[in-house]
């Protein structure tokens, strides 16, 4: 993915913006659609309301003040009828504004919902290149957008729209000629609005992007906060992100010049020359018999032409933001989703845990012939296979960049294969839904996540387990011991990413959050690399007590992890290059594995 700055570098909220903006807000209205008829109908009818005010007004004063026709009873009904249209016309805009504002803040809940439902569901190939800081700024701040769309489009807009249709109409009735001269203000006001979209709509369209810079800086900054510290790093961070902020002034500014030139003052300048024409006009014909009560309405009809006119056009700088965020959720909901994976068969058998067995003699993992690039062109791993027994202890080991995370990569499903194929239990990984191969594949990663929760919901990850099968995850793990003695035990709050804890602890809970889903395979991805040799020698407990009953995969960094592994593989610029039990390896003169221990040893 292309940062924010790069993606958004155009010349204005183009169509495909406009189109994107529009599809995702009939989307996210569409279980409001009901409601939304309503409301709109209900605008038509205040809309038709405020039309009629001015008629009546006309009504009384033709047949009543002019012929000096002092019918108090219907000139009391008349100016009743007056004041009523009025206020019922605002409360019932009132009314519609309220119940949009609720679908609006509705249809964002949703659209947050389904924008991190996506989020989660993306490869892990997105978060290669995916910038923290801009995700959450489109999950939090570009949804909002949705509310501006339905506030500004639905009502504003929407209302606007109908009150001048139905001024039109009235104003054609009562006088065409009149009529023409009033509605020649729409095509200077569009004029106006096409301007004002050239020259503002670049700045809108950079300052979103840059604000979504902004945050990413700062989210950047806060994570790496004690790098930045130790390399005395805050003042060219700060100079950095000055100098962004800089940028989105100078945007911002831009956009607002744009709006103090071309919206309230351009229209303010043309209702009065309207409305002088309108009175020449009819002074220049009250003559030929026009009616008095016919210039009151045309009056009040300008301003309720001008000032529909004047709202949209007011409301044109929030509209062109809000398009722009709205059209980059839905880049990021057209984001490629991790791959359809196939769907459980109906032929596959089950073993004793319910899950999939198509070939009950296949291997737990069998890897053909696998090739793989990140960048075409550029081969990680080269033809490797690989067969990994039921219940085996293997490892994979080798130097840095010699291929050990991309397989790792590659098992978890992250990334399709270049060429080959991956089976587990003799069914292709392409071929396994997501869910149960999730609940079949465990991964306890090198940085151990944890939740800022209780060590219960970090073990737990939502999946609804019960307190005996946490302790037995905990315990399997030889993590029961710690969390136990903490001071509320399995519901004590860990802190912010395991704050409270030591490295070889958050190891623990890793490995114990692993063994709660009893996967059948467990992938350890250099889980000892950070911990003391304490805990190492408390994994290694652990994993001999695994050995036979699940398969264990050993990415290792720190060779004594697997030194009992039931064998070790070793790779050495994405091929396999020796292969065997660590005493066999070691007995490999030369080799490359007897190189790494002895190494290690050394520096032991």
């Amino acid at each position: 993915m292309q940062s924010d700055a790069d993606n958004d570098k155009t010349k204005g909220a183009s169509k495909d913006q406009a189109f994107q903006a529009l599809g995702l807000l009939r989307r996210a209205a569409e279980p409001d659609r009901v409601h939304l008829k309503w409301a709109t109908g209900w605008l038509i009818v205040a809309a038709a309301l405020e039309v009629l005010g001015p008629l009546l007004g006309k009504k009384l004063i033709d047949e009543h003040l002019l012929p000096h026709h002092l019918d108090w009873t219907r000139m009391a009904l008349l100016l009743a009828g007056v004041l009523l249209t009025g206020w019922a016309a605002s409360w019932l805009r009132f009314l519609q504004l309220v119940r949009l504002s609720g679908l609006a803040m509705r249809s964002v809940q949703r659209l947050r919902e389904w924008v991190y439902g996506h989020v989660l569901r993306l490869p892990m190939a997105f978060f290669d290149k995916a910038i923290t800081g801009q995700l959450v700024s489109r999950v939090t701040n570009d949804t909002e957008a949705v509310k501006t769309l339905y506030i500004q489009v639905l009502f504003v807009i929407l209302d606007s729209s109908i009150v001048l249709v139905g001024t039109s109409i009235a104003m054609a009735w009562l006088d065409w000629r009149l009529m023409l001269i009033v509605l020649a203000l729409v095509p200077a006001v569009l004029g106006i609005v096409w301007l004002y979209q050239k020259m503002s709509a670049p700045a809108v369209t950079r300052a979103r992007a840059l604000r979504s810079d902004i945050n990413a800086q700062m989210a950047e900054s806060i994570g790496g906060m004690s790098v930045l510290q130790a390399n005395n790093a805050q003042h060219r961070f700060g100079e950095r992100f000055a100098g962004t902020n800089e940028q989105h002034y100078t945007a911002r500014v831009a956009e607002l010049r744009a709006n103090a030139f071309l919206l309230r003052p351009a229209l303010d300048f043309l209702n009065v020359v309207l409305l002088a024409v309108v009175i020449f006009s009819f002074g220049q014909r009250s003559l030929n018999g026009v009616e008095v009560g016919v210039l009151y309405a045309f009056i009040s009809y300008i301003a309720r032409v001008v000032e529909p006119l004047i709202q949209i056009t007011m409301q044109f700088s929030g509209l062109q933001q809000a398009v722009v965020a709205t059209a980059r959720v839905s880049a990021l909901l057209d984001e490629t989703g991790a791959p359809e994976h196939g769907r459980r068969r109906a032929s596959a058998g089950r073993n004793a845990d319910g899950a999939a067995d198509v070939d009950p003699n296949a291997p737990a993992v069998r890897v053909r012939n696998l090739n793989f690039a990140y960048i075409e062109g550029q081969t990680v791993l080269h033809d490797l296979s690989l067969e990994i027994p039921r219940g085996a202890f293997f490892g994979i080991v080798g130097h840095t960049g010699s291929g050990k995370s991309t397989l790792l990569s590659l098992l978890l499903r992250y990334y399709p294969a270049t060429r080959g194929s991956i089976e587990l239990y003799g069914e292709p990984l392409a071929a396994i839904d997501n869910e149960r191969f999730r609940s079949e594949v465990g991964l306890v990663p090198q940085d151990p996540f944890l939740l800022a929760a209780s060590a219960r919901e970090n073990i737990d990850m939502g999946r609804g387990l019960s307190s005996e099968a946490i302790e037995a995850a905990a315990r399997a793990a030889h993590a029961h011991g710690f969390i136990a003695a903490l001071e509320n035990g399995y519901d004590t709050p860990l802190g912010e990413g395991g704050s409270r804890l030591s490295s070889g602890q958050k190891q623990l809970i890793a490995i114990a959050r692993a063994l709660a889903g009893k996967p059948r395979v467990l992938l350890l991805d250099e889980a000892t690399s950070r911990i003391d040799s304490q805990t190492e020698q408390i994994v290694q407990q652990a994993l001999t007590e695994l050995r036979g009953k699940v398969t264990i995969i050993a990415i290792a960094h720190r060779l004594s992890t697997i030194r009992d592994a039931d064998r070790i593989v070793v790779l050495n610029h994405g091929r396999i290059s020796e292969a065997g039990s660590h005493d066999e390896l070691m007995h490999i003169e030369g080799g490359l594995y007897q190189r790494l221990y002895l190494l290690q040893q050394l520096a032991a």
